[in-house]
């Protein structure tokens, strides 16, 4: 790993900061010896990852005892990608076992259904029960009779059940009510516009974000007809950042998707709509400060029985982005950190 996160201020020039520099590095050197040394040197591992680990780890809990610190709010965006994007429940549940805020989320397609779930207060356990109960009867009314339907009488399939699903789990709830601020980006068919939601009700919102055009019923809301935000957001990087996020985590749970063959209507339209997408994420990645990409490759944007190796897939992914994170957090606040150490408040 690198330590030059934690020594680095362009903000800064001249004498100030090399003397800045120099007191924090011994202050790392204190950090060090204050413990004993057989703490740093595990068997299983290098002795030089092992200091990098250990520092990280002392610098961590020194910064989460930091009092009357200036709000740095992480944000994560979760781009759209069908089944995939179950893989963001393991992000998630890595954040927390690191303890990593989430303080802002964004989301497309289902990274709206699961940003807006945990936003509202479902736990990860709840988010996993879920991804395991699920399947596209819980959700639309896709079955071989609906697709002959929409064969023959061009009478596209619904997402009501989905509506209903969320509203079983969420509510009446409206986004001003939510536990955690968040955004969701859904499409509209006739101007081709992003349409933001920040407010009114979020299970609506929701499912405008997560409707794959084509195969399913627009949803109507306010005079426009609304499908997948992933047409044109579908790594909302910018949106988490517009309501408040300094630091930006993007979750992409694009992959190759030539190693994807389609065999039907549906996985022909949702490849289609995410090779689209995945031309929009290249610019929306630049603009995150951390990026976590699960390894996805063998699972197709509508196999929902892969649930649990999404998850995994996440939650592997994960780990580093949230060393990452943390050494964000911690460049930001080392002189408060300084102040911490040498003043006896530690």
């Amino acid at each position: 790993m690198k330590n030059e996160l934690f020594i680095k201020h362009p903000h800064r020039r001249g004498l100030a900061t090399w003397r800045d520099d120099v007191l924090f590095f011994i202050f790392l050197v204190v950090c060090l010896l204050s413990h004993p040394l057989t703490l740093v040197f595990a068997v299983d591992q290098s002795p030089v990852a092992n200091e990098d680990q250990y520092l990280l780890d002392t610098l961590w809990d020194y910064y989460q005892a930091v009092p009357n610190k200036s709000p740095v709010h992480v944000g994560l965006a979760l781009g759209g990608g069908g089944a995939r994007g179950l893989a963001h429940i393991g992000v998630i549940k890595v954040f927390e076992q690191e303890g990593v805020p989430i303080d802002r989320i964004a989301g497309t397609s289902v990274g709206a259904l699961i940003g807006s779930l945990y936003a509202a207060g479902s736990s990860t356990e709840d988010l996993e029960q879920m991804a395991h109960d699920i399947g596209w009867s819980a959700l639309t009314n896709y079955s071989g009779y609906s697709m002959v339907r929409l064969l023959v009488l061009q009478t596209l399939l619904s997402t009501d059940r989905m509506e209903t699903y969320l509203r079983k789990r969420m509510g009446d709830i409206r986004f001003d009510e939510l536990k955690i601020p968040f955004v969701c980006a859904a499409t509209d068919l006739q101007t081709g516009e992003r349409v933001v939601f920040r407010e009114g009700p979020v299970v609506t919102a929701a499912r405008a974000s997560a409707t794959i055009p084509g195969l399913f019923s627009p949803v109507v809301f306010r005079h426009r007809y609304l499908v997948d935000g992933g047409l044109v957001s579908n790594l909302p990087t910018d949106l988490v950042r517009s309501i408040g996020a300094d630091i930006v985590v993007a979750s992409d749970v694009s992959s190759d998707y030539s190693n994807v063959e389609p065999t039907n209507v549906l996985s022909t339209i949702t490849q289609a709509v995410y090779i689209q997408g995945q031309q929009i994420n290249r610019e929306n990645r630049r603009l995150a400060d951390v990026i976590v990409s699960p390894d996805l490759q063998s699972i197709s944007p509508t196999d929902l029985t892969r649930s649990a190796e999404c998850i995994d897939a996440g939650s592997r992914a994960a780990r580093n982005a949230a060393l990452e994170v943390k050494r964000l957090l911690i460049d930001r606040f080392w002189p408060q950190l300084w102040d911490l150490k040498w003043t006896g408040k530690a």
